[in-house]
């Protein structure tokens, strides 16, 4: 178990706008940051760190926290391995408690099929570079591709070596444990035999966005057809191939550098790119592109260029890809090399600077190639000409910009030589049918039905659950943020003068709900007022890191939300000297409006639970007459606090 003390040390250095952008793509907002969720699909950011209180909240999924929040939310992290990340990325030593028999029972799945994923890693690299048949054999190899050792290095590149079980017996034996091994994909059993499942094949490790190794994808030497040419791991809780892209952790702060990420097909090829000094490249690893590969290319560019190697059959294939990524927004740019050239080799034949030359030269956006590419196929049959115009249409209708498809209509007016009236036409119907479909998916099975209503439309059965959650939180937001602040307060001395009293936010809140032995009710509020109570107990100006920071996930998860707005002043007020009040210029108004709307809240709950009473005791005179008293005082404190407001508030 790590120590307490190295958990306060990897609070107090762990930088949480440094964390996220390797995950995120942050542009500044005033004194915070912001970008797309990478928890929803979104298109207007809505994600926000805010570096001065250690905090993130994303709008879009609601999730919230500190940095240990955001990792283990985000790459699926338990709580230990998230303070193993951090530590080992700020360079922190880690001490650790003793761990009981129980303890060292209860690590996850997740973790044991990490560890043996970074053995087998490790493994696989030792081999090529030390074992004599991976020198001989899969070091071979890479040199004769043109790989130098610093990338072979930076990949992380291996070898397997070509026996039944040489891997997993050397796992056995540093005591890895054999289920998970198979469940890792490193493993096979067939006829009560285990045997190695990438054995005789050089290894491309395949690493999670901040680095991890994952997965692997495995390539045979051998020249025999009936052997898959590449084997990738199966799927697992570690590896979910829908949305991973190979080589994005060492591309991501290029392609946020360039605005520009270049997507190709395989492993050679972003390998022999980066060692031509192109970094800004991923690939889908031999798969169909998919939604969450795309989202996770969005998060650092809305561009796209697809390098392709020139086999029109494999471009026409991957048009459903494409119009994917249309959908989503982004800008996509095609390029196809010389005939004989992929990625792979025209890198190693070409510098940096040839390559992107080449590249910005000869890309062409989608909407225009792919209608060039149609219309040589359809030459002058009129049958292939109708598809072709239903097809770009399709596509065009996809884009979510009217101003971009206006453009792109044009284009294609003037590439097939059509009337432009005739394409916006077609475009449209398109564009309706899309709707009405998504508008009939949106539709539930089933429409709930409401049960009977009374006279005043409130449900019967919600009258005795009147929730008052939203003025909880709303106490615990002025706590946190302006707790310590000082306000003055009026009292009436010996003498019957008013005098000010200085007091701070918290003591004037915490005092009012003493004073009428309110206890907050919603759990978790309930926990941060009675941890925000004791640490004033102790003598302890209570700050919002220890909130944030809590060990408790939901204590650090709600306070972090609560502390974090989506909504700041322009500064160009400002500029024009004009200042309008902000909430800490009227704090004591503050703090009495949320003290305030908590009471009324509960008076017009219990107003109901009494009226409800009311009428059941209607034949218990006395009963009746107590209620129908406390009624009468309670309505008097409604209508007081109502004043205060200068409205009625209804419940």
């Amino acid at each position: 178990m790590i120590s307490r003390a190295t958990i306060d040390k990897i609070y107090q250095v762990a930088i949480i706008e440094e964390v996220v952008g390797e995950f995120v793509h942050l542009k500044r907002s005033g004194s915070a940051y912001k970008g797309l969720s990478p928890f929803a699909n979104e298109k207007t950011p809505s994600f926000f760190v805010v570096p001065a209180k250690g905090i993130y909240k994303d709008f879009s999924s609601g999730k919230g926290g500190n940095v240990i929040d955001f990792l283990m939310q985000h790459e699926k992290l338990s709580y230990p391995e998230a303070l193993r990340w951090l530590a080992a990325k700020y360079q922190i030593d880690i001490e650790e408690d003793q761990q009981s028999e129980e303890q060292l029972q209860e690590k996850s799945e997740r973790e044991q099929l990490s560890v043996v994923t970074e053995f087998a890693a490790r493994y696989f690299q030792q081999q090529l570079i030390e074992g004599e048949e991976g020198r001989a054999i899969g070091l071979s190899y890479f040199h004769e591709r043109g790989f130098r050792d610093d990338i072979i290095q930076k990949f992380q590149l291996g070898y397997c070596p070509d026996k039944w079980d040489a891997m997993t017996q050397a796992a056995l034996e540093q005591q890895y444990q054999l289920s998970y091994l198979v469940k890792a994909g490193l493993t096979r059993e067939r006829d009560g035999k285990i045997y190695d499942f990438f054995r005789g094949r050089v290894m491309f490790p395949i690493h999670n966005i901040s680095g991890k190794v994952i997965a692997f994808g495995g390539r045979t030497l051998k020249a025999e057809k009936d052997i898959a040419k590449y084997f990738n791991s199966p799927e697992s809780e570690l590896y979910l191939k829908s949305n991973v892209l190979y080589g994005l952790h060492l591309a991501k702060n290029a392609i946020v550098k360039h605005d520009m990420c270049y997507l190709v097909e395989g492993y050679t090829d972003v390998v022999s790119m980066h060692q031509a000094g192109v970094e800004n490249v991923v690939a889908s690893s031999g798969t169909s592109l998919t939604e969450g590969q795309i989202r996770l290319i969005r998060r650092y560019t809305p561009n796209i260029t697809i390098l392709y190697d020139g086999d029109s059959a494999g471009i026409k294939a991957s048009f459903r890809g494409i119009d994917m990524i249309l959908k989503e927004g982004m800008n996509v740019r095609v390029l196809l090399f010389p005939d004989g050239d992929d990625p792979d080799s025209f890198s190693r034949k070409h510098s940096s600077e040839e390559i992107q030359s080449f590249i910005s030269t000869n890309a062409r956006d989608f909407i225009s190639f792919k209608t060039s590419l149609l219309l040589e196929d359809a030459g002058n049959d009129p049958v292939k000409r109708a598809g072709l115009i239903r097809n770009m249409v399709e596509s065009i209708a996809l884009i979510p910009d009217g101003i971009s498809r206006s453009v792109y209509v044009q284009e294609c007016s003037r590439l097939m030589g059509m009337s432009e009236q005739v394409l916006l036409q077609e475009l449209n119907k398109v564009i309706v049918t899309n709707f009405k479909k998504e508008k009939k998916s949106d539709v539930p099975e089933e429409i709930p039905v409401l049960d009977e209503l009374p006279a005043d439309g409130v449900p019967q059965e919600s009258l005795g659950s009147f929730s008052i959650e939203h003025q909880e939180k709303d106490l615990i937001r002025i706590l946190l943020h302006y707790g310590e602040k000082p306000i003055d307060i009026t009292i009436v001395n010996e003498d019957g003068h008013e005098e000010k009293h200085p007091v701070s936010v918290a003591e004037y809140i915490i005092s009012n709900l003493e004073s009428d032995d309110i206890v907050l009710e919603s759990p978790v509020y309930a926990n941060i007022y009675s941890e925000y109570v004791q640490l004033i107990g102790k003598e302890t100006l209570p700050q919002a890191t220890d909130f944030t920071q809590h060990h408790d996930q939901q204590i650090s998860g709600e306070s972090s939300a609560i502390l974090i707005s989506p909504y700041s002043l322009s500064d160009n007020w400002q500029r024009h000297f004009i200042y309008p009040e902000t909430e800490d210029m009227q704090l004591r108004k503050a703090a009495k409006d949320c003290v305030f709307r908590l009471k009324l809240k509960r008076i017009q709950r219990i107003i109901i639970d009494l009226t409800q009473e009311l009428e059941a005791a209607v034949n218990d005179h006395d009963k009746y007459d107590a209620l129908l008293q406390e009624k009468i005082m309670l309505d008097k404190a409604r209508a007081e606090i109502s004043r205060y407001f200068g409205t009625v508030i209804s419940a």
